[in-house]
Parts: C-alpha cells; structure tokens; sequence
C-alpha cells in the first residue's frame, strides 16, 4: 500500500492510540490480542487497522477522545512512587501524585521506585517511545551517592563499556565529585539505559547505591523543580528539540516556565 492510500483510510490504530496517550505501541498491540481495543463496535483484532476522524474507539469498553496535540512535561519524581499506572502491590504510583486536570500521558523510560528526579511525561505514547531510543544519542545525566570504597580508575574504564553479572554495557561517564568516609557523589551519565542500569553497574564496582537522582534527560534539565513539581515544556521548546528521524537531537535551548505543584497521591 502507498503512502497516499495509507493517507485516505486514516492511522493505523497502534499509533493512533499511542499519541491518544493509552500507551505505547507496543503495549497497544498487546492489548490488541488480548481483545481489549475495538472499533466501530467490532473487536480489532490487527494493530495494522486504520482510523479515521469519524470514528469511535474503545479500550475496555471506555471511548477514547481523538488525540490532543503532543505536549511534554517535566516532572521531578520524589523517592517512593512507582512509575507504572496500576500496581499489583498498591504502592503509590507517579501517575496517580499528577494534578487533577492532566490529561492521561505515559512516561519516557521509567525511574525505579527509590529513584528520584527528572522524569518525562508525555500525552503522546508514540513520542515517547521514540525518545526512549538509544539511538537518539541523548545523554541521560545522574548524581549517585554510593557506599564503599571509589577507585577513579575503575570508574574512567566504564567508558569503554563494560559487562557485569553476564550483562553487557554501553560506554557511561563516571566521575567522582566529593567524598567523606565511606560515602561520595559521583556523577554518572549515560546514554543507553538498561533496566537498573546505573545500581547494576555500580554494585559491579563494590558500591553500594544509597541515593539515585536524574537531572537530565537530553536536552531536558531538572532544574529547579522541587520533589512532586510538574512544568510543561513550551511547544516551540519542544519541536526545536525533537530529534529528526536518524539525527541526534540538538542541544538544549532553554527550559520552560509555569510552574504546578503536583498532588499526591
């Protein structure tokens, strides 16, 4: 099929519920098998379905606005929320500390439960799986308290990647900024992200993790937001910093202002 028919018969409805903020494409696809997305009132059973403006979808039964335009936030998660919508263990979640009024949106990667800082909220799922890409080159910059004894050799040598417990990682920057005792704040940036990556690789190096915030994420500072704060990334800030397909984004340009204390949850 051309590129002109996909244009007549709509979106493919994977991506049209990722920018509708349900999820990722590849969650959306997932729930496309497990029955739970529906068109017109027929069940979709292909995430290849198209959709048009005239339209109804439904996901578990709920209809499904049209997709808003794509907006980014900045949110400084605190320590102790998990970044998942729904969790089995009923701990609290990012998502529910949001203020009321916030459209339903998805995070750009994830910050584990005892992780802190700079996370990125967007309205667009297929946005932020795109942003989640190593591929974009964006480096991802961390202050690490850790435990133990730092050997600054050990740490110059994680930039040429490392494996640790049959695990291969990429290159990341470590260095060591101040220390007393058996404690110190490293800064480590990265650009890959594995899962735990940064508590993994350290607990390769003997050292124990007692604190863990992101302040940036690409071009995207924490700047002064306090733990729960949320700030909306300006439209024209965010499509000068949007990465082309198969280009590294540029360098920041600036942060927004506008400032919403978060509620908890």
């Amino acid at each position: 099929m051309d590129g002109q028919d996909a244009g007549a018969r709509g979106e493919r409805i994977a991506k049209w519920l990722a920018r509708s903020g349900v999820a990722s494409r590849r969650d959306v696809e997932r729930m496309i098998e497990e029955g739970r997305v529906s068109l017109n009132g027929a069940p979709v059973t292909h995430p290849a379905t198209f959709v048009t403006a005239n339209d109804a979808v439904f996901v578990d039964k709920k209809l499904v606005e049209q997709p808003d335009h794509t907006r980014l936030w900045r949110y400084h998660k605190p320590d102790g929320l998990v970044t998942t919508h729904r969790d089995p263990e009923g701990r609290p979640t990012v998502f529910a500390s949001l203020p009321e009024g916030m459209p339903r949106v998805v995070s750009v990667g994830r910050l584990d439960l005892n992780s802190e800082g700079l996370l990125l909220l967007t309205n667009d799922g297929a946005l932020a799986r795109r942003l989640e890409l190593p591929s974009n080159g964006w480096l991802r910059r961390y202050r690490v308290r850790v435990f133990g004894v730092v050997d600054p050799k050990r740490l110059a040598e994680l930039a040429g990647g490392s494996v640790f417990d049959g695990v291969k990682y990429g290159p990341i920057e470590a260095s060591l900024d101040s220390k007393k005792g058996d404690n110190a704040w490293l800064t480590v940036a990265l650009r890959e992200g594995k899962n735990r990556e940064v508590r993994r690789v350290m607990a390769g190096l003997n050292l124990h993790v007692s604190r863990l915030l992101r302040t940036s994420y690409g071009p995207f500072p924490l700047g002064e937001l306090q733990p729960g704060e949320l700030e909306e990334v300006p439209g024209r800030v965010l499509k000068s910093q949007l990465p082309r397909d198969n280009e590294p984004a540029p360098a920041a340009r600036g942060a927004s202002k506008g400032r919403a204390p978060a509620r908890r949850g």
